[in-house]
């Protein structure tokens, strides 16, 4: 793309707001077209209640956010491209008036209206207790995924499952979820009687499932963090550590990644972890085409700044 034009397509995402923004953002980074060899990853995390947007006030994010914008944008990008994933990596509860109000049937109802294909939880999901969080799954049309979380005896058995496989176009995509210790993080009696098992070992035994059921592309929905300065276990060390795991949708830490982290695995592959802050300021996008034999490749990593310009 020439140096000029790019710059008018900066300078009006930064003028244009939300609209403008979802309307360019295709012609700004590779948009994919209506192949069957094609895929483009939506994500967000720790969303955290923020239904609107931010308040104008002068402050930072003044006028960003919020999940009106958001839909809008989602919405145009299901216009330009047929295959899309739309998926969320936990912490969806608290941080505004909605949550202690309505405990978390707006955020639910929200996602179901936005059309998220999947999402898995985080620690603060549990802050109105296990109960809640399953109560307000009704409201939900996509599944929780949670493969190292035992819910045996607890409000929430039979409502989250390990994985999913969604089948677009011609690519089969295996999705799974990781959850976060719970123990010092979150109070005893908030999870009950919720058993967490080691993520690195239950994420290794899903993907290979995943991979002799014929998946062409696995991601990892995770809330464990992006890293940290002791052992406690982390997106970076779950990529090294794991085999076939192809992109980690991460949460918790709150980072904002101005583009994907890569890592080689136990395959002596590249696992991708990316990140997208908090309070739904960003969206991430990932736009991927498949050749004849089903490898995958990587066209575009960016970011939306809902309600402002587009990242790299």
């Amino acid at each position: 793309m020439p140096i000029n034009r790019r710059k008018f397509i900066q300078q009006s995402a930064l003028t244009g707001g939300a609209l403008l923004t979802s309307s360019i953002i295709g012609k700004a980074f590779g948009e994919t077209n209506s192949s069957k060899d094609t895929l483009t990853i939506l994500h967000t995390n720790d969303v955290h209640s923020r239904l609107d947007p931010f308040p104008m006030d002068g402050s930072k994010n003044a006028g960003l956010g919020g999940v009106a914008a958001r839909s809008t944008i989602i919405q145009q990008i299901r216009q330009e491209t047929d295959n899309v994933l739309l998926l969320d990596a936990g912490d969806i509860f608290q941080g505004t008036p909605y949550f202690n109000i309505y405990k978390g049937e707006p955020e639910i109802k929200a996602m179901s209206l936005m059309g998220y294909d999947a999402c898995t939880m985080g620690n603060h999901d549990f802050d109105a207790g296990i109960e809640n969080f399953a109560t307000q799954l009704k409201h939900a049309n996509f599944p929780v995924l949670l493969c190292n979380y035992d819910f045996t005896n607890t409000p929430m058995e039979g409502k989250s499952v390990p994985y999913k496989i969604f089948q677009k176009g011609n690519i089969k995509v295996g999705v799974f979820g990781v959850g976060i210790e719970m123990k010092g993080l979150v109070p005893d009696n908030l999870y009950g009687n919720t058993i967490y098992k080691d993520p690195i070992e239950c994420a290794n035994t899903t993907v290979d499932f995943l991979k002799r059921h014929g998946c062409d592309m696995i991601i990892c929905l995770s809330h464990l963090g992006d890293k940290y300065d002791d052992n406690k276990v982390s997106d970076e060390i779950l990529a090294k550590e794991t085999y076939h795991i192809d992109l980690i949708l991460g949460g918790h830490t709150h980072r904002f990644f101005p583009e994907p982290k890569k890592y080689l695995n136990k395959n002596s592959g590249d696992t991708l972890v990316n990140q997208v802050g908090w309070a739904g300021l960003q969206l991430g996008r990932l736009d991927y085409n498949f050749d004849g034999k089903k490898k995958k490749n990587l066209l575009k990593a960016n970011v939306v700044l809902i309600g402002g310009k587009i990242g790299k």
